[in-house]
């Protein structure tokens, strides 16, 4: 398995194929973190004894047009808590961690509180598509910003599984608003200029959708994923959802289940070999507290000799 960027660092290429092999063999333990403070881990560790190998990262504070003064208090006190995420997310990957980054973009014009959310912004992502608009020029402004923070990773060749754009199959959020074949083509731009324009040449490319009809293209998608929530008590190795996934693409790519609410369930797992790469469940209480998933479950999950845990020892 070889990344769609034919310049790919040596521990891009190294991951995607350490990910490619996990697949029906071993599930990554994975675990996103909301605040620089990163209590979910710690709470993980106290649990389990053990760390998850893969870590999420958001970088919604990074966003270049953050409107401070007209967030509420959670808004405000969101962006403070991430603040310097980059920093600890270096330092995860310079350990031997593996690094994926959510960034719930705030509208690059525009916008008030938490604009990454559709209702709080009046951003047409569709005339981002078209030369000469104010909403193309933002939409380009704010990547060399970001690509900017992104450079330190790629100058000391830390990957990052990089998933931008998410849940485009929902209109929740800015970029899907215009429907998932907009988004795609949002995602391709976001390739181009990155791989061609900064020669980030780390990222591995995560697709976050489950719809055939809003897919990029094979040849800017190294692994496809989607984002899951069942019902609170649902066992599952996730075995449907991933044969929704697959179908968008004819070629064989990686799966991952990108943001979750319930543990997949090891015991399913181990007999199923459902070909999850690796899964990353979402922060706070879906952590912090046995409302979603118990200690008994987590213990179990992190104690399998399927589920690979920190350090990866890609």
């Amino acid at each position: 398995m070889k990344p769609v960027n034919p310049r790919a660092t040596y521990n891009a290429r190294k991951l995607l194929k350490y990910l490619s092999a996990a697949g029906g063999r071993k599930i990554i333990t994975g675990q996103h973190t909301q605040t620089v403070a990163m209590e979910e881990i710690d709470e993980i560790r106290k649990i389990t004894g053990k760390e998850p190998a893969l870590r999420g990262f958001e970088l919604l504070a990074y966003s270049p047009n953050i409107r401070y003064e007209t967030g509420d208090e959670h808004c405000r006190t969101e962006i403070d808590e991430n603040r310097n995420t980059l920093e600890h997310a270096r330092a995860f990957g310079r350990s031997g961690g593996i690094v994926t980054m959510t960034w719930h973009w705030f509208s690059p014009l525009g916008g008030y509180d938490k604009s990454f959310y559709a209702e709080k912004t009046e951003f047409d992502p569709g005339r981002v598509l078209l030369k000469g608009t104010a909403e193309r020029e933002a939409f380009y402004h704010d990547l060399d910003i970001m690509a900017g923070c992104l450079k330190p990773f790629m100058d000391e060749d830390i990957p990052i599984l990089w998933r931008p754009l998410h849940e485009s199959e929902g209109k929740w959020f800015w970029w899907g608003r215009k429907g998932p074949e907009v988004a795609a083509a949002l995602f391709r731009l976001m390739y181009e200029h990155f791989v061609n324009v900064h020669h980030l040449d780390n990222l591995l490319w995560v697709w976050n959708c489950p719809l055939k009809e809003g897919y990029p293209g094979d040849d800017v998608v190294d692994i496809i994923s989607r984002d899951l929530y069942p019902e609170k008590g649902t066992k599952t190795d996730y075995r449907e959802e991933y044969e929704e996934l697959i179908s968008i693409t004819k070629a064989s790519k990686p799966a991952a289940l990108a943001e979750i609410g319930i543990l997949p369930d090891i015991e399913l797992l181990e007999k199923s070999h459902v070909p999850w790469c690796y899964y990353m469940t979402w922060s706070k209480g879906f952590v912090m507290n046995e409302e979603f998933n118990s200690h008994d479950a987590l213990c179990r999950l992190y104690d399998s000799k399927y589920a690979v845990t920190y350090p990866a020892g890609i």
